[in-house]
């Protein structure tokens, strides 16, 4: 995607050749900077006070977090290191363990002379399979969008209610959520995007709305509570959102405040739909209630709420009464029932694991044995 005109993926090597630069999502949405990592603590760092955020993307930082480790010490101890220490990060997004997973797979069948580069490879294929993954969910899920549009009158445009950011900046490129309402502008569909704000780190306002008014997608924000008030007047015509992690049985576990927006879609008969690529499916969970861990991140989240001064410079404020106590759960579940359909590489499924085995039967059936 593009930002002032230019070509950004999130992810690249430096012009070293071996340290990894990311965009600070932190810093978005007024001030555009990058970060080169240079060891796998710094990108666990990275991961961890999300720097960088947004499961595909965590992932493909935590693979390259190996290959940066590699450079120090590719022995057997020393890759179980880095595994440890870069899982050890946030607890939700599947994206995570499935990389590194793939990481240990792919250097363990090498000689720890060769792992550095086998690490650097395997790092830049999963970023550019991602983003083929991504773009693939945009064409799949354009056509729910096109068919929204044909019931409409000339120019009106179809209402799109997005929460928290699944668009590009989560992603390598593309994004999953927003990649359907990316190919729906470029082709000419009037489209108008919702965007929550998405308390408490505002992942909506910041980094959703700066994202779409880059690539001029009409939008507006709204507060998070707006929505359910939206869909009950006929102004929401579907709802997309990502998710961090999707069981075997179609469960979807997206950034508090999601299961809301589902509760209010299926009383409304709103379409929700989730767009998610394959490495985001845990096949081993069934029940996401039970078996998704849900991160609880700090409560400062919660108390300070971070913005731009009227002086130009970016502050914290606190907006929590002095004293309170706080709870700050960074996800909920959204369970397959109140799930339209999913949206993902291989095409549009039921969200039921009858529904995911059908378009990927070889994971399936493994996951089943």
């Amino acid at each position: 995607m593009r930002i002032n005109g230019q070509h950004y993926r999130t992810i690249w090597l430096a012009q070293d050749g071996w340290r990894v630069v990311v965009i600070d999502q932190t810093r978005l949405p007024f001030r555009f900077e990058t970060v080169a990592l240079g060891s796998a603590e710094q990108a666990a760092d990275a991961i961890r006070n999300m720097v960088v955020r947004g499961a595909p993307l965590i992932g493909a930082t935590a693979a390259y977090g190996v290959a940066l480790a590699m450079r120090v010490d590719a022995s057997d101890a020393g890759l179980e290191a880095a595994l440890a220490l870069l899982g050890a990060t946030r607890p939700t997004a599947v994206n995570l363990r499935w990389a590194l997973e793939r990481m240990r797979r792919v250097l363990a069948s090498h000689e720890p002379s060769r792992r550095c580069e086998a690490a650097y490879r395997e790092a830049a294929a999963i970023c550019d399979e991602d983003v083929a993954l991504c773009r693939a969910i945009g064409e799949h899920g354009l056509p729910l969008i096109r068919s929204l549009a044909a019931g409409k009158q000339a120019g009106e445009p179809v209402n799109i209610l997005t929460h928290c950011n699944a668009g590009w900046i989560a992603t390598v490129d593309w994004g999953t959520a927003l990649a359907p309402v990316y190919l729906a502008h470029d082709a000419g569909i009037p489209v108008h995007v919702w965007v929550d704000e998405t308390r408490p780190r505002n992942q909506g306002a910041g980094l959703t709305a700066f994202e779409l008014g880059g690539h001029g997608v009409p939008h507006t924000v709204i507060v998070d509570n707006a929505g359910g008030h939206l869909m009950q007047r006929g102004q929401v015509d579907l709802v997309i959102v990502g998710t961090d992690r999707t069981t075997a049985q179609g469960d979807v576990a997206n950034k508090i405040g999601t299961y809301l927006k589902a509760l209010a879609a299926h009383d409304n008969g709103v379409p929700f739909y989730v767009a998610l690529p394959s490495p985001t499916i845990d096949w081993s969970i069934g029940d996401g209630l039970s078996g998704i861990p849900i991160e609880e991140r700090a409560g400062r989240e919660v108390t300070h709420a971070v913005g731009l001064a009227e002086d130009g410079e970016v502050r914290a404020v606190r907006v929590v009464a002095p004293g309170s106590a706080t709870a700050n759960p960074a996800f909920d579940v959204t369970p397959a029932r109140l799930v339209t359909a999913l949206i993902t590489e291989r095409g549009v499924c039921a969200a039921s694991g009858e529904g995911l085995a059908g378009l990927f039967p070889e994971i399936a059936g493994g996951a089943a044995a």
